[in-house]
């Protein structure tokens, strides 16, 4: 119980002095607690039953459970919360469920479900054992994700004294699953097994289960992806209908169509590419009018004259929303037939396509553009690789008859939409992308971060114009647009960076528009610094979500008044959506939108911007699973990564080699009590002056990687890069420090080890007292360490 501040024993404490401390108690107190820790008695006991009921008339404070006296919006001790939001640090934020005050709710940090097993995601509701931290503040720790009870349930099969179990290999289950013999279809221990729950008939127990598939055994590297899939529920079986539509399709008839089969058109893709949606062509502008210009050529494969609206094959499209891809497999949105093949712009091949010709200035900015439907025929499927080196100088046998009519203009088009994209002041972030290396039979080769050429930037510049171009297009011709909105940051987040950029010099200045070219000026003043990858993230984590509405908002990275996806409709629905919008629109055919549809515009937006975000989680749940196989091996091993979160309950830490994500528990770290300084984003031992920083470079050793929840743990070695600054120093060594915490700050970037003479110093006091060696976590008590 909290104790009372600024009263003395045994006399009645003022108005304030009571507020001060039930609104300081991290739990609620009835008449008697506060009593008794303010030593009242008799007569003083009335008086303060008094001064009580006229607080709560005053609306000053409120009873809460079993009529105990709260501050005003305090929380349970347990509570249903939404997880809604990440910190600048990663660190996951909740809100209650309901909150039916205007006041803004207080702040929920959630700690991990599990040390190393950061699994609960934004979007997820949980059931959690609240604790008030300060006020206003409260750490949630999981108890349970609150969702219906689960049909089917994906695990490992095992054999136990007490007989056969299921042990789901979602790491958010807490619980295991009974299969007995007569259910399991013949499975032998430690194989992967689909099972389906059956009805539940006992109040307490385990619940059983039965095979429904099994999926080989559960160390194979290809259950990796099924885990995954089946954990996000998403849609791998396609109906026999959507599958006979999509043999029946043929050839699309040139009638009505614009020929562009001697246009040379080229389709250029990772080397892994299956299905070639977009084909790109760029000429020097000969208009006059136009003196340095360019006509750019996009080209999108014809998606809307295969997959009708109201057919089976569309309410199989709209149900997936999207494709999802994992480094060993893709879950498409469309059959194979389609994806692989009518839909696909392969090289030499006659395909339908819907495109855009937009006229260009020397600077890059649209001058006019012209959607066409026609029959093209792709002249050379090439890789980004392949085209950089061709543009370096280094062409192979297909680029080489390419460069002077194909490349060099594809590459002076793409330098006048980068005028136009830097005039814009966008937001670039430069953030490494992992690519996970697979072999055919699903085994981790190597993890590597994929190279960003100009190549890659080329593409990326001629889509934008051509969803630019899609957007304009319908609001000239009055049809609904399946917009992709980017909405500006929220206040308090860009309030939070600014604190943390403070920390490394950076400034963004308090009456600084949040503008992209605010956050590119941030940028360009990190380049080429040790800190510029954490940084990069930090200002991606402060942007708000992209999703899809057919209401205009903007699109705030890209600096765009009106953005919409037009580019790659075999994997996104919305895209699909605006091609039927224009097909309506410039009456290329009877195959647009379905009239029925338009009014569920925004419910079909909320849909697809769902079945986004559960790709990604898959995608990402997938790509740590793969990663934690791959270190599996070298358990023990010490890796160099760099702190990318600091939060109250450990060290959130990013592998230098793999790009692996792991978590150093704050139980863990060199003995110490360990304040979180949340503006700092350190952590600071109280007794040795030990700090832990957001971008320090360190190094780890490997204790755990669990192939399947994805989940790994570190422990700290020591720390060989420290980031600090003279104006963050300063606030460290204030206060009431140790000569310890003294000598840390004025030590500065000085080594951390386990084993220097801090914690010798700790062993060498704890035996002298006569006990062992212990660490001290906030708001726990000391824990013995062996």
């Amino acid at each position: 119980m909290a104790k009372a501040k600024g009263a003395k024993s045994g006399t009645l404490p003022s108005r304030e002095e009571l507020l001060r401390f039930i609104q300081e108690s991290p739990e609620p107190l009835d008449k008697r607690e506060i009593a008794r820790v303010f030593r009242l008695k008799g007569a003083q006991r009335v008086q303060l039953k008094d001064m009580l009921n006229d607080m709560l008339d005053a609306g000053e404070i409120e009873k809460g459970e079993k009529k105990r006296f709260q501050a005003v919006g305090a929380l349970p001790e347990i509570a249903v919360l939404d997880v809604n939001d990440r910190d600048p640090d990663g660190e996951l934020l909740a809100r209650p469920v309901p909150w039916k005050s205007e006041a803004e709710p207080p702040r929920i940090y959630v700690a991990p479900d599990r040390p190393g097993v950061p699994s609960m995601q934004i979007g997820t509701r949980i059931l959690a054992k609240l604790r008030k931290v300060e006020p206003g503040v409260y750490e949630a720790q999981p108890i349970r994700e609150l969702r219906g009870a689960p049909k089917r349930v994906l695990g490992i099969y095992e054999r136990t004294s007490q007989g056969g179990r299921l042990r789901p290999t979602d790491k958010r289950s807490r619980q295991e699953y009974i299969l007995h013999k007569e259910d399991a279809a013949g499975a032998e221990p430690g194989e992967f097994l689909l099972c389906e729950v059956k009805a539940h008939h006992r109040r307490l127990g385990s619940r059983e289960v039965q095979v429904v598939e099994r999926l080989g055994h559960g160390d194979s590297a290809k259950a990796i992806s099924l885990i995954a899939i089946h954990e996000n529920d998403i849609p791998v079986e396609f109906p026999d209908e959507a599958i006979a539509e999509a043999e029946q399709a043929q050839a699309a008839d040139p009638r009505g169509r614009d020929d562009l089969r001697d246009v040379p058109l080229v389709t250029i893709d990772g080397a892994d590419a299956k299905d070639f949606d977009d084909a790109v062509r760029a000429e020097a502008d000969t208009a006059q009018d136009n003196p340095g210009g360019y006509r750019i050529t996009v080209a999108i494969a014809d998606v809307a004259h295969y997959v009708r609206a109201g057919s089976s094959l569309d309410k199989s499209a709209r149900e997936r929303g999207n494709s999802v891809y994992f480094p060993d497999r893709v879950v498409p949105m469309l059959p194979e037939a389609l994806s692989n093949g009518w839909c696909s712009l392969r090289p030499n091949e006659d395909r339908g396509c819907l495109g855009v010709e937009i006229r260009i200035n020397r600077d890059g900015k649209a001058l006019e553009h012209r959607f066409f439907r026609g029959l093209m025929r792709s002249h050379a499927r090439l890789i980004y690789e392949q085209v950089q080196k061709a543009r370096d100088g280094y062409p192979d046998e297909m680029t080489a008859p390419l460069i002077d009519t194909v490349i060099a203009p594809l590459y002076e088009a793409y330098e006048a939409l980068l005028r136009a994209r830097h005039a814009r002041g966008t937001l670039d972030l430069d953030l490494p992308e992992k690519q996970v290396q697979v072999d055919e039979n699903g085994q981790v080769t190597g993890i590597v971060t994929r190279d960003r050429l100009d190549a890659h930037r080329l593409i990326e510049e001629f889509m934008i114009a051509a969803n630019v171009a899609a957007a304009e297009a319908l609001e000239k011709l009055d049809q609904p647009c399946m917009y992709r909105v980017h909405e500006p940051p929220a206040p308090d987040k860009v309030d939070a960076l600014r604190e943390t950029l403070r920390t490394f010099g950076i400034n963004l200045a308090k009456d600084q528009a949040a503008t992209p070219k605010a956050f590119e000026g941030v940028l360009e003043q990190i380049k080429g610094r040790r800190e510029a990858p954490m940084v990069n993230e930090l200002v991606l984590r402060c942007q708000s979500q992209a999703y899809y509405s057919p209401n205009n908002l903007g699109h705030f990275g890209l600096a765009l008044d009106r953005y919409g996806h037009f580019t790659s409709p075999i994997r996104r629905y919305s895209d699909l959506l605006v091609h039927r919008a224009l097909i309506d629109g410039t009456r290329f055919g009877d195959d647009g939108l379905d009239r029925q549809e338009i009014p569920r515009f925004a419910e079909i937006g909320e849909h697809i911007s769902s079945t986004e975000r559960r790709a990604q989680r898959a995608e990402y749940d997938a790509i740590d699973r793969f990663t934690a196989a791959f270190l599996h091996e070298h358990v023990g091993a010490e890796f160099v990564g760099r702190v990318g979160g600091v939060t109250r309950f450990g060290l959130f830490v990013t592998l230098q080699e793999s790009g692996a994500d792991g978590l150093i528990p704050i139980a863990t770290l060199p003995d110490d009590y360990y304040r979180h300084d949340e503006k700092k984003h350190c952590l600071v031992g109280e007794r040795w002056g030990r700090v832990y920083r957001l971008g320090d470079r360190v190094r780890t050793k490997l204790v755990e990687a669990n192939p399947m929840t994805g989940g790994i743990l570190l422990e700290m070695v020591e720390v060989v890069d420290s980031v600090i600054s003279s104006e963050e120093a300063e606030p460290i060594a204030r206060g009431d420090p140790g000569k310890g915490q003294r000598r840390q700050a004025a030590r500065g970037s000085k080594t951390v080890t386990v084993a220097e003479k801090g914690k010798k110093r700790t062993r060498k006091k704890d035996k002298k007292e006569g006990k062992t060696s212990t660490t001290r976590k906030p708001g726990k008590q000391r824990a013995k360490r062996g």
